[in-house]
């Protein structure tokens, strides 16, 4: 992998056809962009690049994104500026918004939805795995009016033991009442990512038919 140019370390796995499809790949508390180096290969998507991005903040040798309850909101509006300020720059000439996903895990997942659903362009898909949400109801309230026009997929642990399922469960029907396309799936696994995931999220990037993606 190479890396980019950002105002955040990272990992870039290039397309190996020229292509403006990117996935941001955002990890969760205590890992770094090196947690996720195994992801992008079960993607069968010789069109899409990857950025897999490292969090701001150190945590016991790994990185953050913010701080832990009740003290979560200035990271997490930091991460988010952040994040502006590089998808901004990505998406000026060297990939495109609309064919792009915004992907998460766990701290990377709650930002997926709190930056995500805020930022001002708008992307092909959002993949959030076993996260919450710090605000919905704010969130509905902030979000980019457009975002109701993309597909989410979310998923999540029925023995999740860091994040309660219930309560994150409850915090996604709230933002799939307030209009947000979210396709929910529950898994009898922990507080980590599974095989079967990684397939549904693969059906899923090939359901965006509009992105026109080529069969493997």
């Amino acid at each position: 992998m190479n890396t980019l140019n950002l105002k955040l370390k990272n990992l870039f796995a290039p397309s190996k056809i020229p292509s403006k499809k990117l996935m941001i790949l955002l990890h969760g508390r205590g890992d770094s962009s090196l947690g996720l180096t195994g992801i992008p290969p079960h993607f069968n998507r010789y069109d899409m690049n990857y950025l897999l991005l490292d969090a701001p903040y150190d945590y016991f040798g790994g990185r953050s994104w913010y701080d832990l309850p009740p003290n979560q909101l200035e990271g997490i509006e930091y991460s988010s500026k952040i994040l502006t300020e590089i998808l901004d720059e990505l998406f000026e000439e060297q990939f495109e918004a609309s064919e792009s996903f915004l992907f998460g895990f766990s701290q990377g997942s709650l930002l997926t939805f709190e930056f995500g659903a805020r930022y001002h362009k708008v992307l092909a898909g959002y993949i959030a795995i076993s996260g919450y949400i710090y605000d919905a109801e704010k969130i509905l309230k902030e979000m980019n009016p457009k975002v109701k026009e993309a597909k989410w997929l979310c998923t999540h642990g029925m023995r999740d033991g860091v994040l309660p399922y219930v309560t994150s469960k409850e915090q996604v029907e709230i933002l799939q009442k307030g209009g947000l396309d979210i396709e929910f799936h529950s898994y009898p696994k922990e507080h980590n990512i599974v095989m079967e995931e990684l397939e549904l999220i693969e059906e899923f990037m090939k359901s965006l038919k509009d992105l026109g993606f080529p069969k493997p």
